[in-house]
């Protein structure tokens, strides 16, 4: 500055905000200055992929190096060893939830999400919902992302269409346990049901259901877009509905199911 613009260094330094002692000391080569303890750490970290800094400062004292720590993590960090440790989402405890069928519908919802690709690689989620009554498909939803808000938008939807559900099983999902879906389900009067982290069995019946929407939807096309998917989606529910048998149900469809329900619970 003082070169380029002419200006005493007084006045470069209250410029820069530097002291006059600090434009007169000479730079220090760090890289030179610290060779030794590159070197030290680089024979380390070479031979010992997983080792973290402590276990490497500790070799270099055993190794009879007196340098202190601080100065070990300084290098350490200029190399960039510092490397961000992976940690687990912490996820509630939750009570096994017993898969009990009750024989009336609406008594239980169970929804799960799903990820595919399109065949340009864009990926795209899908939010299946049933009844486990009659294992029913209510809708799936389709969307490269599908958040809390989304979630409680569709399942409206839903309950226009089919009725309220007395309670709804799900996993520990972010978007199933944020606060904008809990209170959802607390305005609605709609009892959540989470399962135990990594026990997917006990929301067995959309996990079944998922197989088969993924061997006869998802790995059977090439989807070009989103639009394609909804439109294979939708028909492939009214046949499953409708026409395809279920073998839980004594070979019958779901929609023929229900009616059966539906006649059981009508007072005669």
């Amino acid at each position: 500055m003082t070169e380029e613009h002419g200006l005493p260094i007084v006045r470069a330094c209250q410029a820069a905000r530097l002291s006059r002692a600090a434009y007169y000391k000479p730079g220090i080569d760090w890289a030179a200055r610290d060779a030794d303890v590159i070197a030290a750490l680089q024979a380390i970290v070479v031979e010992e992929h997983r080792w973290g800094f402590w276990k490497c400062h500790d070799r270099l004292r055993a190794q009879g190096y007196g340098w202190n720590h601080k100065r070990t993590w300084r290098v350490y960090c200029q190399l960039r060893l510092n490397l961000p440790r992976r940690t687990k989402r912490r996820v509630p405890t939750r009570e096994r939830q017993p898969l009990v069928v009750e024989p009336r519908m609406n008594a239980v919802w169970a929804l799960d999400f799903m990820r595919d690709t399109l065949y340009s690689g864009k990926v795209f989620r899908t939010l299946n919902v049933i009844d486990e009554a009659n294992r029913g498909a209510l809708g799936i939803d389709v969307a490269t992302s599908i958040p809390a808000m989304r979630v409680a938008a569709f399942l409206t939807q839903m309950i226009d269409l089919h009725g309220r559900p007395s309670a709804i099983r799900c996993d520990n999902g972010p978007e199933l346990t944020s606060d904008i879906f809990t209170k959802w389900c607390k305005e609605q009067d709609i009892e959540l049901r989470f399962i135990q982290p990594g026990k997917p069995d006990q929301n067995a019946y959309i996990e079944r259901f998922n197989r088969t929407y993924r061997e006869e939807v998802l790995s059977a096309y090439l989807f070009d877009s989103l639009a394609e998917v909804r439109d294979i989606t939708t028909e492939w529910l009214e046949r499953y509905n409708e026409i395809r048998p279920h073998d839980a149900l004594g070979s019958l469809p779901p929609a023929r199911y229900r009616e059966q329900l539906l006649a059981a619970a009508t007072p005669v």
